[in-house]
């Protein structure tokens, strides 16, 4: 399946030299996945929430200042014919929602993660929520502030935090787009009073205030079909995923791009690995990463890797120009998931650190469960007696 009937000449553009403050109202007012920016009329790049969000841009910025290559790669462009599966691969890449559709080399419109997921969602019943998921998930508590989930956010590259209360129970949830209408309605209405550029106090403000609650849950044997269902009916990105008998736990997080990610995994001899800011990459490439990954999954004959996901994320910090870079390697394996996170300077270092983190995680993990096999067998031997 191709992408030329679902995309859509539908979208929003701005021009480079639109001021910041229009963007932001953009994306409070249209709530877009993405916005297109063109310059002259051609084609510069894509920006999404996320990206405005966290930049430092001011307001009277102009779009430009997010869409330098220093700063940020331009979206790659997909074919108006391109392979569903390819397309899924290059949002996930790039770390967006939306992607620029071309024909004979001219921009004709865009292709968004819903209208993928919407064309296969037929095909998504023989996945689980447990075959896709994300386990281990990052919380907030209530009365944590907006400036820490930023924090949050942005470090693990998400788009959505669970909030618990005091006793560790599921209470909401909190996303970039809840943090970004807040900020922008509380930036219309004070412009007068004690809290003129007081920007220090909105990032105290508690989560509860601006959660969603209550929470919408699924759990691990839903379908994923029946998990996208859920999401596209109800207009969110993601689900708190909790134990069937007790939706007040939460496990983990399933999101479109979870799903998305799913439909890139293959049977080929070399497993899928999927890198996120894959612009990033300096002094390393794509294939010395599948390799690295696959040289200690060969390690450990009784662990199957079933897919890979790189995460590179770039800090503010530099080094005589190499900026710090945080990477994260997760893998979904048949012994559960297992991940490695490291930082350093540049893309490879970082790479390296955190593929070593990764070993000796999966080294712990190897151990944990030759001590559950011992600890069986000497159970066994010990009814015997």
């Amino acid at each position: 399946m191709n992408i030329a009937d679902i995309a859509t000449t539908e979208y929003i553009e701005v021009d480079v030299g639109t001021r910041m403050g229009k963007v932001r109202s953009t994306f409070d007012n249209g709530n877009p996945k993405g916005i297109i920016v063109t310059d002259d009329g051609e084609y510069e790049g894509v920006i999404s929430e996320r990206e405005v969000l966290q930049s430092h841009v001011e307001d009277d910025a102009k779009v430009s200042a997010l869409i330098k290559p220093s700063r940020n790669s331009p979206a790659p462009k997909v074919d108006r014919n391109e392979d569903v599966r390819e397309t899924a691969r290059v949002l996930i890449e790039s770390n967006s929602k939306v992607a620029p559709v071309f024909e004979h080399g001219d921009l004709w419109g865009v292709i968004s993660d819903d209208a993928i997921l919407e064309a296969v969602l037929e095909n998504l019943d023989t996945l689980t929520v447990e075959d896709v998921y994300s386990d281990d998930p990052v919380t907030l508590a209530e009365d944590d502030g907006i400036g820490k989930a930023i924090n949050h956010l942005r470090e693990h590259g998400i788009s959505r935090l669970p909030v618990v209360n005091e006793n560790g129970y599921l209470s909401g949830v909190v996303t970039t787009h809840d943090i970004a209408d807040f900020v922008i309605r509380e930036n219309h209405t004070t412009t007068t009073g004690d809290r003129v550029g007081d920007s220090q106090r909105l990032l105290d403000v508690p989560i509860y205030d601006i959660m969603t609650s209550p929470v919408a849950t699924t759990t691990l044997d839903t379908t994923a079909k029946a998990a996208v269902e859920q999401m596209l009916e109800q207009d969110y990105a993601g689900l708190m995923v909790t134990p069937k008998d007790d939706d007040r736990v939460v496990i983990g997080v399933i999101t479109k791009t979870d799903v998305l990610r799913a439909l890139t995994f293959t049977e080929e001899e070399h497993m899928d690995v999927q890198i996120t800011n894959i612009s990033m990459l300096d002094t390393i490439t794509r294939e010395s990463i599948v390799q690295s990954i696959e040289d200690v999954s060969d390690k450990y004959a009784d662990m199957q890797v079933m897919h890979a996901h790189v995460r590179f994320h770039e800090h503010n910090e530099k080094l005589r120009g190499t900026p710090l870079v945080q990477c994260q390697i997760r893998l979904r394996t048949n012994k559960g998931q297992v991940a490695g996170t490291g930082e350093g300077y540049g893309a490879e270092n970082a790479f390296r650190v955190a593929i070593d983190k990764l070993e000796r995680n999966v080294l712990e993990i190897k151990g944990i469960t030759s001590d559950e096999e011992y600890r069986g067998q000497l159970l066994r031997k010990l009814n015997e007696l």
